[in-house]
């Protein structure tokens, strides 16, 4: 259940989108513009992380906020937010990209001396697959807070508005994740 103290604001900004959204389904160039500016980061982090690669990230965000702009009606309030919303239409864009880049051609592998100390990049390895073990068993509400935070780069508030929870509780979820996290890599 969501707080009393950030409902207003949620409803508020639910409410601002709805009504930027009726003035983009009339043409409305200076809304679409606000729809931008509030979403576009959230957009370009999600298509980033899927794909890593800023050029194609980029080209998504273009393609996620043209294909609001010319049909704003594929958005459908009483189903969730919009940055919700368009986050989940870049990382579907973002998953097509992927697989239309994918190469139609076996390559030969190619074997190449590491300039790299070996040990120390397999003891880096077991430390990262534990810490993926510890992610993996968090809560799921605690796990997504971390991703958005960490590998998508959002703000506790960005993350808070994409999830639709109070600022406060995204915040214990994160510290929670981090201190179950230590707990287990110190052990």
């Amino acid at each position: 259940m969501k707080s009393n103290v950030e409902g207003p604001m949620i409803n508020g900004a639910a409410e601002q989108d709805v009504q930027l959204l009726g003035r983009v389904r009339r043409g409305d160039e200076q809304a679409m513009a606000a729809i931008y500016d509030r979403y576009s980061r959230v957009v370009y982090s999600v298509a980033l992380r899927v794909l890593r690669d800023p050029a194609s990230a980029e080209d998504v965000v273009q393609d996620v906020f043209l294909g609001l702009w010319r049909r704003p009606e594929g958005f459908i309030s009483a189903r969730g937010s919009l940055g919700g919303w368009l986050a989940v239409v870049a990382r579907n864009r973002s998953i097509d990209t992927l697989r239309r880049k994918r190469p139609s051609e076996q390559v030969e592998e190619v074997y190449l001396a590491s300039p790299f100390d070996l040990a120390s990049e397999a003891e880096r390895n077991t430390m990262m697959q534990r810490a993926r073990t510890v992610i993996l068993r968090l809560p799921l509400e605690q796990r997504k807070a971390l991703e958005m935070a960490y590998f998508d780069g959002l703000t506790h508030s960005e993350i808070a508005e994409v999830t639709g929870d109070p600022l406060g509780t995204v915040k214990t979820r994160i510290r929670t994740a981090l201190l179950s996290l230590r707990k287990e890599l110190e052990a």
